[in-house]
């Protein structure tokens, strides 16, 4: 199984500061829904590693984030693609959780679910937290621009010169798809 995960916002819909709480401000970012059905159509399992802390701060609720990530899951199926699952931490950042990145709670779960190590695994994200809880799994951590990915740059700093850096999810896919030939 080829395998690549994603983190969902800044990646594939636009980030927000004040989070996103409902279906309507889900706004996939260009060429996201492609770059997913590319991954599918050449036979990736595409799979999402989301931190949601929204509900735990009470700003919307866990059948709210299952109604965003249907009409997700929709999208993605319009344009081609196929979400296989969505892991997610409800958690708040104080509440000392092994599921929230940058730890690798979300990851390890991911790999019982497909009883398979994550080794070089494409996890694909925009912030240093993304990139950090891929390392401690020994994934393959890749950083797009989009969302905070160039605030995660700065702060990244000197060390920036160790990780794959993309403009967008759909770079990344050329990339990934041209190393399959």
């Amino acid at each position: 199984m080829r395998l690549v995960i994603l983190d969902r916002d800044g990646v594939i819909n636009k980030e927000s500061d004040d989070f996103i709480k409902s279906v309507d401000e889900w706004i996939p970012l260009p060429g996201a829904l492609e770059a997913i059905a590319r991954l599918t159509q050449a036979g990736y399992t595409v799979v999402v590693a989301s931190n949601q802390s929204g509900i735990g701060r009470g700003l919307f609720t866990a059948k709210t984030l299952e109604d965003i990530h249907a009409h997700m899951k929709a999208e993605v199926a319009k344009a081609g693609g196929k979400i296989d699952s969505i892991f997610y931490c409800p958690h708040k950042p104080e509440d000392g959780c092994d599921c929230r990145k940058p730890k690798p709670g979300l990851f390890h779960r991911i790999m019982a679910y497909y009883t398979l190590p994550l080794k070089n695994v494409p996890i694909i994200g925009d912030a240093v937290r993304d990139l950090e809880a891929a390392q401690a799994v020994r994934g393959r951590p890749i950083l797009v621009k989009t969302g905070r990915g160039e605030a995660a740059l700065q702060e990244l700093g000197d060390k920036a010169k160790d990780v794959e850096v993309y403009p967008n999810l759909g770079s990344v896919v050329t990339k990934l798809l041209g190393e399959l030939h």
